[in-house]
């Protein structure tokens, strides 16, 4: 099937189609909101010359290829020390498309990255799967279709959520099956803020609805392939300490769009330090064995349990996540892996990042406590799944 012939019931979700990209373009050029936004992540930027070299893409992949990984790497250049990949050898050696599943740690740039280090290997970009609650201002909308991203609808009723869910699975589907692109999706509704990364069983829940056999059939159609991320350090753990202690302190919290635009712009901006991508080993030969009669919240629960094992077993560890399991669990069990400079290097960080919190009635040492638990939570997860 013609990459461009999607099914006309996907309009309200799909990635612009390449002759709808002239249009998504100009669109762009023309807004101030757009130009600003750019400019602050190439303040020397030529404008004029920039709108030229936009006009000129005609496809997504030419716009992705000429403009998106340059805006992504520039964005790794300034603000990570390394961002490196391995596990290439695991992909498929036919390039066949996959389903990457992953931890989520950057609203943006989980997915961004991934896709530069996909391109540098030559095995292509992925369409990305993003929550419409990130669509905060219209060109953000028109810039992630244009960059082949398709929508998730979040903060439907009940009612809703069978046919927004059905929906997006039969897209998902159609995407790796008939226009053979592959798919990145994250293993959860939104970023793991205490970095206890869980794979929730609605997510394999809403992939085997498009599905027209078995579960286990139906997942393995989509050549789950899981991925592991780590990041030395996360620019939005104070923010996500901050949202802890707001929800603790008032259950009917709820983020504003300004506070996730700030989450957005933060984990682009900030430093990160050494981030690495593991590709982890596609699932199909597991699924095989498990048993398809078993009772479905049971072999959802498995399926998520194979998707973490991968996650947990492949992180990349820094100093601050062995010292921050040590300060947290007050034990010298990994000392051996840090230094007294690593040490008081990382503790600098912490109180650097809980200077940044102004909130009523702060509560330091809980605000301490999440931010511990954010960068000691993979290293206890890889730790439990190893004995």
């Amino acid at each position: 099937m013609d990459k461009e012939s999607v099914p006309l019931n996907f309009d309200e979700i799909r990635p612009v189609n390449n002759d709808e990209v002239k249009g998504a373009i100009e669109e762009l050029i023309t807004n101030e909101d757009f130009e600003r936004a750019f400019r602050y992540l190439k303040p020397d930027l030529d404008w004029e010359a920039f709108s030229k070299v936009m006009r000129a893409c005609k496809t997504k992949e030419e716009f992705k290829a000429l403009l998106s990984y340059d805006a992504v790497s520039t964005v790794a250049r300034k603000t990570t020390f390394s961002l490196t990949v391995s596990g290439k050898t695991r992909l498929p050696e036919d390039n066949s498309p996959c389903t990457f599943i992953s931890n989520h740690r950057d609203i943006v740039l989980d997915a961004a990255f991934l896709n530069v280090m996909l391109y540098d290997v030559g095995y292509g970009m992925t369409q990305i799967a993003i929550g419409d609650n990130l669509l905060i201002r219209p060109w953000i909308k028109t810039l992630v279709r244009l960059n082949n991203s398709f929508i998730v609808k979040r903060g439907v009723s009940v009612r809703q959520m069978l046919e927004v869910s059905g929906t997006l699975s039969a897209y998902i589907h159609h995407t790796i099956k008939e226009t053979k692109e592959s798919v990145w999706i994250a293993q959860r509704e939104g970023r793991a803020k205490d970095s206890d990364d869980k794979t929730q069983a609605s997510i394999l829940k809403m992939l085997n609805m498009g599905g027209d056999a078995g579960i286990l059939t139906n997942l393995m159609s989509l050549n789950i392939v899981p991925v592991s991320i780590s990041y030395e350090y996360d620019p939005c753990d104070f923010l996500k300490a901050q949202e802890f202690q707001q929800k603790r302190d008032n259950p009917d919290f709820v983020k504003s769009q300004r506070d996730d635009l700030l989450s957005m712009e933060t984990g682009i901006l900030y430093d990160k330090g050494r981030v690495h991508f593991t590709m982890c080993s596609p699932i199909n030969e597991k699924l095989q064995n498990l048993d398809p009669d078993m009772d479905k919240a049971e072999l959802y629960s498995s399926v998520a349990t194979i998707i973490d094992k991968e996650i947990y077993k492949h992180y990349r560890f820094y100093p601050g996540n062995y010292v921050a399991y040590d300060l947290l669990y007050e034990t010298r069990d990994f000392e051996t892996n840090y230094s007294l400079k690593d040490k008081a290097e990382f503790e600098d960080y912490l109180q650097k990042q809980l200077d940044k919190i102004v909130i009523p009635d702060k509560d330091v040492p809980f605000l301490r406590k999440k931010i511990l638990e954010m960068y000691s939570n993979p290293l206890k997860n890889n730790v439990e799944t190893a004995d």
